[in-house]
């Protein structure tokens, strides 16, 4: 039997700012058109790169043939450093899409749940090696430990998919509604009915949302 190319996973450590950072890559297929990043939620409330949603966008990116990296920030699993609250993690997100660009030299999709979208979008947006971004449970609505700034995304014109739950308490209705009425196109806000931050019970749903959309946006 052939195994599907796509189906291979590769265990493997990247060079990050902060030392090494450990990833799994999915492959892809010999023919695909991009090159997919997927950033895991917050690490000190147990976020890591086997989170359900990451695991879920990987399977979605990967279902079009993109290879999909995930990986752990620093000081996360078995990847060295220390938590920075966001700050050096945005380097950490640099690193892997230096590596992505290194290794296959397609554009690439950024996916990003929670604390991974908050950081992921930002480092992002202002790279020129990737062409759309997908901010999954973006945290509008954090607490005093874990507030974000957006105003990074008024300036970004790359293709944006926004999916939250509708009973998401950290990505309520409102808040996203006016948040993503303030960026530029293109632009696409999907709520899944009853879902909560960590779309229990909803993950299907989830990845269906990403796939339509890269459907509909990726060339």
């Amino acid at each position: 039997m052939i195994q599907n190319p796509s189906s291979i996973i590769r265990s493997l450590f990247i060079d990050g700012p902060a030392g090494r950072l450990e990833a799994l890559l999915n492959a892809g297929s010999s023919t695909a058109t991009h090159a997919a990043l997927v950033c895991h939620p917050h690490p000190l409330f147990g976020g890591t790169l086997h989170n359900k949603v990451v695991f879920h966008a990987m399977k979605a990116l990967n279902s079009f043939g993109f290879p999909v990296l995930r990986f752990n920030f620093r000081g996360t699993g078995l990847s060295q450093g220390e938590h920075d609250h966001g700050i050096g993690e945005v380097d950490d997100v640099k690193a892997c899409l230096a590596w992505l660009e290194n290794e296959f030299r397609l554009p690439i999709i950024l996916a990003g749940f929670s604390f991974g979208a908050a950081v992921g979008l930002n480092a992002a947006c202002s790279d020129d090696r990737v062409k759309a971004v997908i901010g999954l449970g973006l945290p509008v609505a954090a607490d005093e430990e874990r507030s974000y700034s957006f105003d990074f995304l008024a300036d970004c014109p790359k293709p944006k998919l926004f999916v939250s739950g509708s009973r998401d308490t950290f990505s309520p209705q409102g808040k996203m509604r006016e948040l993503v009425d303030a960026v530029p196109e293109p632009k696409k806000l999907v709520f899944i009915e009853a879902a909560d931050h960590f779309f229990e019970g909803r993950l299907r749903e989830l990845r269906e949302a990403v796939e339509v959309w890269v459907r509909e946006t990726i060339p």
